[in-house]
C-alpha cells in the first residue's frame, strides 16, 4: 500500500458522520490569476469555504500562464496534498500532469472551466453551462432588438479557454436564425478591463466612430466595463446608443446597469468551491463518486431587476 493510500485511509477515518471534511485536510488550489473581479471573488469565496470547513488551502496564483499552473500542480503532488482544485487557464495540454496526480491518488476537481482530457483524469468539474450562458445573452439581444438591423461587436475571452469557446458558440447559436443580427467584429480582450477598453476603442474607430455599432457582446463583465468607458470617451451613450450585454454578474456591471450604461448580464456564481468541497467530503467519507459535471445556477439580470440592490448585495464578496 502506498503512503498516499495510507494517508487517504486516515483521511477517510477522520471524516465525521455528517460528511464534513476533517480538520487539517490539505487542498491545493491552482487559480488562473486575478484578471477580473469575478476571479477575485472566486478566490475570496474559496478561501472562506476552506476556512469554514477547517481545510488547509495551499494557494497558487498562475498569473494567467499554463506553465505556472502545471508547476503548481506538480508542487502540490510533491507535497502530498489530499486534493487539488484547478481553474484551468486553457482547455488543452493537461494530460500529463493530470495523469501524474491520478498516479499519486490525488483527486482533482476542476473549477468553472473544462479541459480537453479524458474524464477519468479528474474527479469532477464544477461550473455553469458556458454554452447556455452565451445562448441566454444572445436570446436577450434578439428579443431586445426585434427585427431591426443590428451590427454586433464581440469581446472574446482568453483565446483557447473554455469560456471563450463556449460563450461564443452559445451566442452564435442564439442569433443564427436572426439574419438581422450580425457579428461584424470579434477580438479577444483576454477577460481584462484594460484590454476590453483598448479593443473597444479599435472597434469604435473602425465602425464610423461607433455609429455603425448596434450592440456589444462581451464574454465577461470586466471587459464590458472597460468597453463602456471607451464608448463614453467616444461621445456615445452606452446602454442606449450601443446596447451592452455580458456575462458574470459582477458588482461594477450592476452599477453600470443602474446608471443605464449596461443592459444585461448573465450571472456566473463565484462560489464553485462549496460544491467542490461537498463532492470531496462525500468521496473521502465512503468513496461516493460525484457526477462528472456539477452544474451551478445561472440567471439573466436586466435593468428591471434592481441592479442597484444587486450591487449592494455583491460588493462585499471580494470582487
Amino acid at each position: 500500500m502506498t503512503i498516499k493510500t495510507l494517508l487517504g485511509t486516515a483521511a477517510l477515518l477522520a471524516v465525521t458522520a455528517t460528511g464534513a471534511l476533517a480538520e487539517g485536510e490539505t487542498v491545493g488550489f491552482s487559480q488562473i490569476g486575478s484578471e477580473s473581479g469575478w476571479r477575485a471573488a472566486e478566490t475570496t469565496l474559496t478561501r472562506q469555504q476552506a476556512e469554514e470547513r477547517g481545510i488547509q488551502l495551499q494557494f497558487s496564483d498562475a498569473q494567467q500562464k499554463q506553465e505556472n499552473q502545471i508547476a503548481a500542480i506538480r508542487s502540490f503532488i510533491a507535497q502530498g496534498v489530499d486534493a487539488i482544485l484547478l481553474a484551468p487557464v486553457v482547455a488543452t495540454g493537461w494530460d500529463s500532469v493530470l495523469q501524474e496526480a491520478k498516479e499519486a491518488e490525488i483527486p482533482v476537481v476542476l473549477l468553472d472551466r473544462q479541459v480537453d482530457s479524458a474524464d477519468d483524469l479528474y474527479l469532477t468539474a464544477v461550473g455553469s453551462n458556458l454554452v447556455h450562458e452565451g445562448e441566454v445573452a444572445g436570446e436577450w439581444l434578439a428579443n431586445e432588438v426585434g427585427d431591426r438591423e443590428c451590427r454586433i461587436v464581440e469581446l472574446q475571452g482568453t483565446t483557447g479557454s473554455s469560456p471563450a469557446i463556449d460563450r461564443k458558440t452559445g451566442f452564435e447559436n442564439a442569433i443564427k436564425d436572426h439574419p438581422n443580427l450580425t457579428i461584424v467584429r470579434s477580438q479577444t480582450g483576454d477577460f481584462t478591463r484594460a484590454l476590453g477598453k483598448e479593443v473597444m476603442e479599435s472597434f469604435l474607430q473602425a465602425e464610423n466612430g461607433g455609429k455603425d455599432i448596434c450592440a456589444l457582446y462581451a464574454h465577461n463583465d470586466d471587459m464590458a466595463v472597460g468597453a463602456i468607458q471607451a464608448i463614453k470617451e467616444a461621445g456615445l451613450k452606452p446602454g442606449s446608443d450601443i446596447l451592452v450585454v455580458s456575462i458574470d454578474g459582477v458588482p461594477d456591471l450592476f452599477q453600470a446597469m443602474a446608471a443605464g450604461e449596461a443592459n444585461a448580464t448573465v450571472e456566473l456564481t463565484p462560489n464553485m468551491a462549496g460544491p467542490a468541497f461537498d463532492a470531496l467530503a462525500a468521496y473521502w467519507k465512503d468513496g461516493t463518486t460525484p457526477p462528472k459535471f456539477i452544474q451551478t445556477e445561472s440567471k439573466l439580470y436586466t435593468q428591471a431587476d434592481d441592479p442597484a440592490g444587486e450591487y449592494e448585495r455583491r460588493k462585499g464578496l471580494g470582487y
